[in-house]
């Protein structure tokens, strides 16, 4: 059976990440595969990591915040070294749902897939699909990621998304600090690798803020489409 990694990051998430954590605990308990876990602390200032020691949760605290793109990037690197075969990144703040871990994972353990993006926008099978304005930036991203490698991805900006080994290794080396989630997808699709999207379930959050901070900044917008358009490399 494959080692699963489920990798969480977490800055400022002491109102979520012990039922987060709960929650994948109890998935294992009635269920053949175990998704082992791995919870970074991206140097929160609030009681995150005092819940994770009282609670003898599995877990890496990073001396300072390095944002979404270093935490997750440690726990690729966690994930290499350890030798798993799939590496799920999953947030903190109870957005994510454990049962459909099994569909992200499912096209990567029938080697359709190198690499998986959980959808909010595909089957209509998520209730929440977050605000309009950042749907249209959602919508905007994509347009691009699609000019550039001819390939749609509808849910760009995922955190929902899994791994299979080489890719675990490709991001244990180099994973982009800023806008980590579109320029990863388009750098793997630009570089052969297959990556698929799948419809999965998200919630609102219930806790810690996106790592996101607007959509009507356009500085991010700008940002994000430029890196696509001219700066998409590809992974060796």
């Amino acid at each position: 059976m494959e080692k699963i990694l489920i990798i969480i990051p977490a800055f400022n998430e002491e109102k979520s990440i012990l039922n987060t954590t709960r929650e994948i605990d109890k998935y294992n308990k009635t269920n053949k595969q175990k998704y082992d876990y791995i919870v970074i602390n991206d140097g929160s200032t609030d009681k995150t990591e005092k819940i994770l020691k009282e609670n003898n949760i599995n877990h890496i605290t990073l001396p300072r915040n390095l944002g979404i793109g270093g935490a997750v990037q440690t726990g690729y690197q966690y994930a290499f070294y350890k030798q798993y075969d799939v590496a799920i990144q999953y947030d903190g703040d109870g957005q994510h749902d454990i049962e459909y871990v099994k569909n992200i994972i499912r096209p990567i353990k029938n080697k359709k897939a190198d690499f998986v993006v959980g959808s909010r926008f595909i089957e209509n099978i998520s209730k929440f699909q977050t605000t309009k304005s950042r749907r249209i930036g959602i919508h905007i991203i994509s347009f691009f990621i699609k000019l550039v490698t001819k390939k749609k991805l509808y849910d760009v900006t995922s955190g929902f998304r899994a791994a299979n080994k080489k890719i675990i290794k490709i991001f244990a080396e180099d994973y982009p600090q800023e806008y980590p989630e579109p320029i990863t997808n388009a750098r793997l699709i630009k570089s052969g690798y297959k990556v698929e999207e799948v419809a999965v379930n998200m919630r609102e959050r219930t806790g810690g803020k996106s790592s996101i901070h607007t959509w009507k900044n356009i500085y991010y917008m700008i940002n994000v489409c430029l890196m696509i358009l001219i700066g998409t490399r590809r992974y060796k």
